[in-house]
């Protein structure tokens, strides 16, 4: 059996061995595959593994080799799902493995919104503190979380997580989407359609998949009721968002600030609305990249790749 992953760099940059994916099969691991490739590498592929390297349709009906695709994320709209189901072939993702540090680096965002930390520590090496008259000074007031309300848009693992850091910090919690039940230890919220909960917030925080119903949902119009105080996360995808309105809205003060790790387009391009805009700031979706969210990824890999070599996939998606 031949295993190949189109993209493994960000999985493996060198600290999160393959090792265990080489019992399967013979296995080539390419650390990029730009589109022109893809088909050309992906050919001899009985199992293909990707994160970010599209598979469309017309890509997987040149892999007549094809059995199984593992994806190395939990968002899987990478691939053709519809297509590889007519073709019999089984998606796998991995749809809990950066939980915690996903919902960490959402508090992170936000904390950095209401403090400034690295603006404060910036005037601080530049002298200003040293020159203050008074014993402290700010540049932006601190912003206290407790009694504000959190709203969480989509409410599986990593939203129920955030919630309950939420609720650490004295927020109430408002909540939008999620069949699931709530796992034990995550607190009551308070229920809300979109349109209330944008209303009702002072964190909007995105913890949706992205699917064709709702692209670019957050538009100018849901964007108008929040509150001009308020904050706007998104650790989940960024065509979840209309990106020039997101931008207007901040340079219009319309809300407070913005934290992001995610964009529409990855990596980001030099004319994005958002790179320039106001109170915004910007990680290279880093989120779920901690080492030890990147090993529980591999090994969650391996299981899946071991229960389709045993006949019985699990985390199919389609």
């Amino acid at each position: 059996m031949n295993l190949v992953v189109l993209d493994g760099y960000t999985l493996n940059p060198g600290d999160n061995p393959w090792d265990e994916l080489r019992r399967f099969g013979a296995l080539t691991v390419y650390d990029r595959t730009s589109p022109e490739l893809t088909v050309a590498r992906a050919a001899p592929a009985t199992v293909l593994l990707t994160n970010k390297t599209p598979l469309s349709g017309d890509t997987l009906r040149q892999l007549p080799a094809l059995r199984f695709i593992s994806v190395l994320a939990t968002g899987f709209n990478v691939v053709d799902v519809a297509a590889a189901r007519a073709q019999g072939i089984p998606v796998s993702n991995v749809p809990e493995y950066g939980t915690d540090s996903v919902a960490q680096h959402v508090f992170a965002l936000l904390l950095e919104l209401c403090h400034h930390v690295g603006k404060h520590a910036g005037a601080v090496r530049a002298g200003r503190w040293i020159d203050a008259p008074d014993f402290c000074f700010w540049d932006v007031p601190p912003i206290e979380l407790a009694g504000r309300t959190m709203g969480i848009v989509g409410f599986g693992r990593i939203g129920q997580r955030v919630a309950v850091l939420a609720r650490a910090f004295g927020m109430r919690v408002v909540v939008a989407g999620g069949s699931r039940g709530a796992a034990p230890g995550v607190p009551a919220v308070e229920r809300a359609d979109v349109p209330g909960l944008f209303a009702a917030a002072d964190v909007v925080s995105l913890h949706c998949p992205l699917t064709a119903d709702n692209e670019r949902f957050v538009d100018a119009a849901l964007l108008a009721r929040m509150k001009p105080e308020a904050l706007f996360l998104n650790t989940a995808r960024g065509g979840l968002v209309d990106e020039p309105a997101l931008a207007a809205a901040l340079h219009g003060g319309q809300i407070a600030g913005a934290g992001l790790d995610v964009v529409a387009v990855e990596p980001m391009r030099a004319d994005n609305p958002l790179r320039q805009a106001r109170n915004c700031i910007i990680t290279p979706h880093i989120a779920w990249a901690s080492l030890s969210a990147r090993r529980r990824l591999m090994e969650a890999t391996v299981n899946n790749v071991a229960a389709f070599v045993a006949g019985r996939p699990v985390n199919v998606v389609n």
